[in-house]
């Protein structure tokens, strides 16, 4: 039900509208004057105020202000028995819906009330929108408990509240982009637009007007003005993936915009302005590709003002077990399916793993095993072949005499037996299936 508060000192026409509006099916709240009205805003979670503009303790077009700077997202309509352009002129300044006349105007009143709803309940949607892509984003959103990456966070929340540019390094799929949103919904750009490019996708011609945009006629094809990632970034961050790609030329020309926030659109001859802050990523060595020449070294010094070294997933094994679970969660939701139960031998696979695709590679795999999982289990049979099959990096070493060394070629020999079927070899060998599976992995069985 929709919440309408009306604040008139006149009882009679207070409750004349009130049973107008309420015979709508709305929940009406009434007050006599600004101050009772404020109170019953303050306890009451109201989408829309009708309010006379002279009441007895002051004037409705000064407490619209008021109350749009209180509850931004609540409208006011304001109703007068003398219609002034002056006040209504101010009204609207002061952020009203609408302004209107006693009596001339009373067949406006619900078609308006209407129509603020509608505007009322798209700026909730906007709002619960933006605190979901917020939560996203948090640093509390990212997931892992490794000291390496608890370090990088610690980094990314000092450096959020500053304006300085960022550079983001770390191989491919550690999760530079979900590190940049983290750093800009933390900023104080916040609600501003957050744009990224990736300077490996296009050629050097698409990549300056991508970046810089262009007039119409620049170029075959233009046939329109098109503005460019850095004039969509205006008061907000500009997020430049792969800086490393960027051709020499247009890394000059990016570092004139760092340096004068100004820019020139391909084919146009005047400069326009962009304040916007840098957040820039690559998985190579910038020092080393500017001491070789393929990177400006000036840009490098301009870029590097503070970098952020992401680990490789290799080198964050206590962050597997609790990122597997995440997507895991994600994965069987998204098939509506309950979520699956994750094997000991599947965890112990993916945590032995060198991971050269690090987080992203980590959850394609899991998308592939929740789908091609027919029960309730994740096991170690549906990981890609390379590693069902990898070899441990620190194989045990075994004299040919000990129990060990009997005891796995004994497993070998059953195994063999059963061709491979891991439920009859353990079976036969009398133990757990999960007991097997960690034998198998102790002595580096291959099956």
């Amino acid at each position: 039900m929709k919440n309408i508060l009306i604040i008139d000192d006149e009882e009679k026409l207070r409750g004349l509208l009130a049973r107008i509006v309420k015979s709508e099916g709305f929940l009406v709240f009434e007050a006599p004057d600004l101050k009772s009205g404020f109170k019953k805003l303050e306890t009451n979670d109201i989408d829309v105020v009708l309010c006379d503009v002279k009441l007895p303790d002051g004037n409705g077009v000064n407490f619209l202000e008021k109350i749009k700077t209180a509850f931004p997202l609540t409208e006011v309509i304001l109703l007068t028995a003398f219609g002034k352009i002056s006040d209504g002129v101010q009204a609207m300044k002061n952020g009203a819906f609408d302004y209107i006349v006693k009596g001339d105007d009373n067949d406006k009143i619900i078609p308006l009330l209407y129509k603020a709803l509608e505007k009322v309940q798209l700026q909730k949607k906007v709002k619960q929108l933006e605190k979901r892509i917020s939560d996203k984003y948090s640093f509390d959103s990212i997931i892992g408990k490794s000291k390496g990456l608890e370090q990088v966070i610690v980094l990314a929340k000092k450096v959020a509240k500053t304006d300085s540019t960022v550079l983001l390094t770390g191989e491919t799929g550690t999760g530079k982009e979900v590190f940049a949103q983290a750093i800009h919904e933390n900023s104080n750009r916040i609600g501003k637009s957050f744009v990224a490019l990736n300077c490996s996708t296009f050629s050097k011609e698409i990549l300056e007007s991508e970046l810089f945009g262009h007039k119409q006629g620049a170029f075959t094809g233009a046939i329109k003005d098109k503005k460019g990632f850095i004039e969509e970034a205006n008061g907000g961050t500009l997020f430049l993936d792969e800086i490393s790609e960027m051709p020499i030329d247009l890394q000059a020309k990016l570092l004139r915009v760092l340096e004068t926030n100004e820019y020139i659109p391909v084919g146009d001859s005047t400069p326009k302005k962009s304040n916007f802050r840098l957040i820039a990523a690559t998985n190579r060595n910038l020092k080393t590709e500017s001491d070789e020449h393929r990177f400006r070294q000036d840009l490098y010094f301009r870029l590097n003002i503070f970098e952020i070294a992401i680990p490789p997933l290799r080198e964050r094994v206590k962050d597997i077990e609790p990122l597997t679970s995440y997507f895991v969660g994600q994965f069987s939701e998204k098939i509506n399916r309950k979520t699956l139960i994750v094997d000991i031998e599947f965890l112990h696979k993916l945590e032995t793993y060198h991971w050269p695709g690090n987080v992203r590679e980590l959850k394609n795999v899991i998308e592939r095993s929740v789908i091609l999982c027919n029960g309730d289990i994740l096991t170690s049979e549906l990981l890609p072949y390379e590693m069902q099959h990898q070899v441990d990096k620190n194989p045990k070493i075994m004299s040919a005499f000990s129990m060990q060394s009997i005891e796995k070629l004994h497993i070998q020999k059953v195994l063999n037996y059963a061709k491979g079927n891991k439920a009859e070899t353990a079976r036969l060998l009398e133990i757990g299936v999960a007991t097997l599976y960690r034998k198998l992995d102790e002595y580096n069985i291959l099956v």
